[in-house]
């Protein structure tokens, strides 16, 4: 299969529940978007996607990458977000509600006090998603996820009774 490559995972279901999901490379992915693979690249470099990495260092992706990859493509041409435009709204998914993190973790960590990026872009070291494999954080699909968007930025209930007397997110 050229460019195509069948990987077996565990998409952590649970433990028993090991589900097989074809794996593109950056070529393949470029052509079936009609996009350079230097644009593949730079979406990974500002953090609007993940990629997986073979044991070559060679990046894959997934049939759900390529959806979100589609998303970022449609946001970008037909609705005029520019790549930052698309970083903030991926940093307004409430993370911190999908992962349940604590009062205390939230007031220190950057995707609850900054609004430039989605969660997984940074290097998580000291709260509950230190060691957590963001490919497979629901986060982080969810925020891929163009239909699904705007629900997840608009129900913050807990947000503004949790924050008000602790820190201002920046806008």
């Amino acid at each position: 299969m050229n460019g195509i490559i069948l990987v077996f995972i565990n998409i952590g279901m649970n433990a028993n529940d090991n589900k097989e999901m074809l794996l593109y490379s950056i070529g393949t992915v470029a052509r079936i978007l009609g996009v350079s693979v230097q644009t593949l690249r730079l979406y990974e470099r500002r953090g609007l996607i993940l990629a997986h990495k073979s044991s070559g260092n060679q990046r894959l992706y997934s049939q759900s990458d390529i959806e979100r990859l589609r998303c970022i493509r449609i946001s970008i041409s037909k609705h005029k977000i520019s790549i930052e435009g698309i970083r903030r709204i991926q940093s307004m998914v409430p993370c911190w509600e999908n992962v349940q993190c604590p009062m205390e973790q939230r007031i220190t960590c950057p995707a609850f006090t900054a609004s430039d990026a989605g969660c997984w872009t940074y290097k998580h070291k000291t709260n509950v998603c230190a060691g957590r494999d963001c490919l497979r954080c629901k986060v982080y699909l969810l925020a891929g996820d163009c239909e699904q968007i705007k629900s997840l930025v608009h129900h913050q209930p807990s947000r503004l009774s949790d924050t008000t007397d602790v820190l201002p997110r920046e806008c």
